[in-house]
């Protein structure tokens, strides 16, 4: 099982750190990353194997939230299925 997360606020020293620490404290592989800055607007994608997850995916997400909130970031976590199906052209 794969998900999508997305990462959108203001640059700041410790995106990546804070979200990547989130996923190993619960068992996250991120597979792929992607990001970016565009001024001072930091952009993020991460491809991330839940399949050995320790915790519920709704708690994964409302712990992805909680950080974003702490940093002014806009984190959200998709199942690649319903992420794929939602931005299909």
């Amino acid at each position: 099982m794969r998900a999508v997360i997305t990462v959108i606020g203001k640059d700041k020293v410790g995106i990546i750190a804070g979200i990547s620490n989130t996923l190993a404290d619960s068992n996250v592989n991120i597979l792929d990353i992607s990001q970016t800055t565009m001024q001072d607007v930091f952009t993020m994608i991460m491809l991330v194997d839940i399949t050995n997850m320790d915790v519920p995916f709704e708690t994964l997400s409302e712990e992805l939230e909680k950080i974003g909130l702490s940093m002014q970031l806009s984190v959200k976590i998709q199942h690649e299925d319903i992420f794929n199906t939602m931005h299909r052209i």
